[in-house]
């Protein structure tokens, strides 16, 4: 009985622990498919995690500036450290390997500092460099309308470096929402990595997250405040520009009306004044005048203080008197022109400049010069044998320049002549009567003439001498008497009546049979050779 017994329990043994071993290999069946399940879990979430930090890296600014600043901590940690280990060897260290640990120290020591001054946020906050504006430049006081370009070139800066900073603000935006995926995942990671492995770069990432988001909120209240400032800035610019803008319209009304009142009194000078010449001074002074008035309409508007303009004005005198003394004396030879009157637009002038003579006609005075046209003339001729040039005088020319007016006012005939030579046996007084009655035929148009000038001209000046006939003189010359005929004549065509009178002199000379033109001859006296006796000695011998 007792070995049936015992037989039953040793069977009830036996089958027990067959089932207790089968309820264990299904248990480690069960933990090992467990495993392999969360290990393919987290590698589908590394997977996820590196793609992530590849888009991360593309924020290389971002990522750069926080590189650098862990790397500054890292390095300001190692660098206590040893300042520490130097102090404790410097008090205690006595033995030969602390002294050189002391020194392999100290060498260490510059070698951490001088990295600490080559990055560039120097530890001291992360992303500093990013997370300050560039400064904004102080608004430009706009007194003119050059500057409104500058003030509007400044809105255009200004606005700009904004831009750029809100883009680095949205940068950073999109940088914390994949920081913030990546912590995600790190945290789906922790509850299933029964290792932890993973969790000192889950509290390193979630660190990183929350610089980045302090970044961004400074970044944000920053954006705010500089916005403001620059917002300020601009309102005070385009007020200032809307205040140029309105002298602006004022000055070119009054411009205009300027312009409109000095063409009006062009006109009734035009419908007023017949003589040209004087018609064309007074347009001139009138649109003298008229630029004066502008600039003086300019100056007053941009220059606050009128004392300023007295100031300016005095050393604008000084300077020009004295480092443009030649522009000067000439704006002061055109107003002794203008007002003084000596010469005319449309005179006949000859002026003697360079060691040269110039004759023309005057066809403008402008401020700073005279205007002549070369005409063909006797100087031209016998001169210069050059005519048709146009010849600029300064009008300073009129203070240190022999400056000769061939028709000033009214006077518009000159005294000319011309002389031919007769030999001595010539009946010289009825040449002398042959050239006077010549000279009275061509040129008795512009006696008459220049009787009446004279007679207007004796209300500007004494005039004693007002003999206006023909004036024969004779003079002996070494190769006969020289006839001189004097005649007045066209001081715009002098040449003219002179051909015409000296042929016709010509002419009557040849027709009568004592009266012969001279012209300078030599006699030669030929002596023959043989003929001349040949030179004796004392003795009589023929040499």
């Amino acid at each position: 009985m007792k070995k049936v017994f015992f037989l039953l329990v040793l069977s009830s043994v036996i089958l027990f622990a067959e089932q207790e071993n089968n309820t264990t290999l299904e248990v480690i069946e069960l933990t090992q498919s467990e495993n392999a399940q969360r290990e393919e879990k987290i590698r589908t979430y590394i997977s996820e995690l590196d793609t992530i930090e590849a888009k991360i890296s593309k924020e290389a600014v971002w990522m750069k500036s926080y590189a650098s600043y862990m790397t500054s901590l890292d390095i300001r940690s190692k660098l206590d450290a040893i300042k520490q280990r130097i102090k404790f060897l410097k008090e205690k260290g006595r033995t030969i390997s602390e002294l050189d640990e002391l020194n392999a120290l100290v060498s260490k020591e510059k070698i951490l500092a001088s990295q600490i001054e080559k990055l560039k946020e120097k530890g001291t906050a992360p992303f500093s460099r990013l997370l300050t504006p560039p400064e904004i430049e102080e608004s430009p006081e706009i007194t003119n309308p050059l500057d409104i370009f500058t003030g509007i070139s400044l809105i255009k800066t200004q606005n700009a470096y904004l831009n750029d900073y809100i883009a680095k603000k949205e940068e950073l935006s999109e940088l914390i929402i994949l920081l913030r995926k990546e912590n995600s995942i790190y945290e789906d990671i922790k509850k299933i990595d029964q290792e932890k492995k993973y969790l000192e770069s889950l509290n390193l990432k979630l660190k990183q997250l929350k610089r980045f988001e302090t970044a961004l909120d400074t970044m944000s209240v920053t954006e705010e405040v500089y916005q403001k400032r620059l917002e300020i800035i601009e309102i005070n610019i385009n007020k200032d520009i809307g205040k140029q803008v309105y002298r602006l319209t004022n000055i070119g009304i009054i411009i205009l009306v300027s312009f409109f009142f000095f063409f009006l009194l062009k006109f009734i000078v035009k419908k007023y004044i017949t003589d040209n010449e004087r018609f064309y001074m007074a347009n001139k002074i009138i649109t003298f005048m008229n630029v004066t008035f502008i600039i003086l309409v300019i100056f007053v508007n941009y220059i606050e203080n009128v004392s300023h303009l007295v100031t300016i004005l005095g050393f604008a005198s000084a300077g020009i008197a004295i480092a443009m003394k030649d522009w000067f004396m000439s704006i002061l030879g055109w107003l002794v022109l203008v007002f003084g009157g000596s010469i005319h637009v449309g005179d006949r002038i000859r002026v003697d400049m360079d060691g040269m003579q110039y004759v023309g006609d005057v066809m403008d005075i402008s401020l700073l010069r005279m205007t002549l046209f070369e005409d063909i003339t006797l100087t031209s001729v016998s001169t210069n044998r050059r005519a048709g040039r146009i010849i600029f005088i300064p009008n300073n020319y009129v203070f240190t320049r022999m400056i000769a007016n061939y028709s000033h006012l009214s006077l518009k005939t000159v005294w000319d002549g011309v002389h031919i030579t007769v030999t001595f046996d010539s009946n010289h007084k009825k040449a002398m009567h042959i050239a006077k009655e010549i000279s009275r035929k061509y040129s008795k148009g512009y006696t008459d003439i220049t009787r009446k000038q004279l007679n207007k001209l004796r209300s500007h000046y004494s005039l004693k001498n007002t003999n206006v006939e023909p004036r024969i003189f004779s003079f002996i010359e070494p190769n006969g008497v020289v006839i001189d005929a004097w005649y007045l004549t066209n001081a715009y065509a002098t040449l003219t009546l002179r051909s015409v009178i000296s042929t016709e002199i010509v002419e009557a000379y040849n027709k009568e049979d004592d009266i012969t033109i001279a012209y300078p001859t030599q006699k030669l006296h030929i002596q023959n050779e043989e003929s001349r006796t040949p030179p004796l000695t004392e003795s009589g011998e023929i040499v």
